[in-house]
């Protein structure tokens, strides 16, 4: 981590990450795999807001990245670990043999110069992709693929990563970064390993304009606003929520409250649920 000399009171406690230590120095995005991206800012298609708190930040250019697994028994040498202003995590890019090159998530133990292998018979080590039901229990594991060659889909945040904790005929156990213990198909495909930027948790955002540059508009506390608005509204100074148990300001449960579909799909693979207020 990264801390700053006091020179204003906000960037006393301020925080960020080292990039020098883990970023390729001089690398620039390849201009072939980036395209522009409008930001919709939490608005439809109409232009309302439907998601509150979003707005502005700072222009971005978008990196494709590949969270397929089609590329296989070909190995990849990484010629750059890069910043991704969309996404939390730190981003590889791989060049191939053949001349095709490639972004992808990029592992803790990912360097310059590292050849990473997608196959069937990879070696079962730190950024290499395989089939889940070949790692043994304790692996962990990243951009996973909830159905076989559709991709990863979970686990792609920075520092995530998830744990196999059995093998048992089609399926696997993995024990997620919510706790959650859940089951999947032995025959998707994932990386070893977990996500690069594992600080990211620990960073202090010290001041407002940064959560703008973000893209983070402000939130106003619901018992500053008037009882029209909100349900924790009014009074003569600050009051008590009031009511029988918290809610938002559409009178919608919060803190722990399950909101999951009981007849989802995927109901029938999760083993045991992540931990809340009200399970524990």
């Amino acid at each position: 981590m990264k801390s700053y000399a006091p020179t204003t009171p906000s960037r006393r406690h301020m925080t960020g990450i080292n990039y020098r230590e883990v970023l390729t120095y001089g690398a620039k995005p390849e201009k072939s795999l980036t395209q522009g991206r409008k930001r919709h800012v939490g608005r439809n298609s109409a232009g309302r807001i439907t998601v509150r708190h979003k707005g502005g930040g700072h222009k971005r250019v978008y990196r494709i990245v590949s969270f397929a697994y089609d590329k296989r028994d070909i190995p990849g040498r990484v010629v750059s670990i890069e910043y991704d202003p969309n996404r939390t995590a730190f981003i590889a890019l791989i060049q191939y043999p053949d001349g095709e090159k490639r972004y992808v998530l990029a592992g803790r133990e990912m360097k310059k110069d590292s050849v990473i292998l997608y196959s069937e018979k990879a070696p079962v080590k730190p950024g290499n992709a395989t089939v889940i039901s070949r790692m043994v229990p304790g692996t962990y594991v990243y951009n996973i693929e909830f159905k076989p060659g559709g991709g990863g889909r979970m686990i792609r945040s920075a520092g995530a990563s998830a744990e196999v904790v059995a093998q048992e005929g089609r399926t696997t156990t993995l024990k997620m970064p919510s706790k959650e213990v859940r089951k999947i198909s032995s025959s998707v495909w994932g990386t070893v390993g977990s996500i690069s930027n594992e600080e990211h948790m620990f960073v202090t955002i010290g001041k407002a304009g940064r959560s703008r540059w973000m893209g983070i508009r402000p939130t106003v506390r619901g018992s500053a606003m008037n009882p029209v608005d909100h349900p924790y509204g009014g009074g003569e100074g600050a009051q008590p929520q009031g009511t029988r148990r918290p809610k938002n300001m559409w009178g919608k449960g919060t803190r722990g409250v399950k909101t999951r579909n009981k007849k989802k799909y995927s109901q029938q693979f999760i083993i045991k649920r992540r931990p809340t207020k009200q399970n524990g």
